[in-house]
């Protein structure tokens, strides 16, 4: 069985005639016909190796195409792409928004620039988070209670949480105001 030589991917058939064409132009020697060529770029073997570079961009190049194609096609399936309930119409969409809370309690904690207390609040529907000072509220508060409070979640007297939430509504309506 005779032995099978596989060729280089960038040697289809037509590249190989032309290769063939370009050798009996040139007789092996200028690509151009000069008889005594004073370039070394047009001789026949530094000619086709430009060449053979150029057409292996040519074929990654391709190669780099067709792959975005197939990942385009792949990736682009034939599934809808709104919300699986569909879409808010403008009274859902009213009805929601009002059925959120104006704010939501993160946390308590202690500002380490001011040492005041101060309480994070996030705004519904929003990556916002606002940082409400709450150091007049607990003036009468002991220092035993707000570490409690700040460190553990323990809860305040409930005239101080109501003072609290005024101070937190009051901030976050300012906000959305401005």
């Amino acid at each position: 069985m005779p032995k099978v030589t596989k060729l280089p991917q960038w040697a289809t058939p037509e590249r190989r005639a032309k290769l063939v064409e370009l050798f009996a132009r040139s007789g092996g020697f200028c690509i151009f016909g000069h008889s005594p060529c004073p370039y070394p770029q047009h001789h026949y073997e530094l000619f086709i190796e430009g060449l053979i570079t150029e057409w292996k961009a040519d074929d990654k190049e391709a190669r780099a195409f067709e792959y975005k194609l197939e990942s385009v096609r792949l990736h682009s399936l034939s599934e809808p792409r709104t919300p699986l309930r569909g879409h808010f119409s403008a009274v859902s969409k009213d009805i929601w928004y009002s059925s959120q809370p104006l704010y939501y309690v993160e946390g308590m904690g202690i500002s380490g620039l001011t040492l005041q207390p101060f309480v994070r609040v996030r705004l519904p529907s929003s990556f916002m988070r606002l940082y409400v000072n709450i150091g007049e509220a607990l003036r009468g508060v002991s220092k035993s209670r707000k570490r409690k409070a700040v460190r553990y979640n323990k809860p305040l007297p409930q005239s101080i949480e109501n003072i609290i939430r005024g101070l937190i509504k009051q901030s976050v309506l300012d906000y959305i105001a401005h």
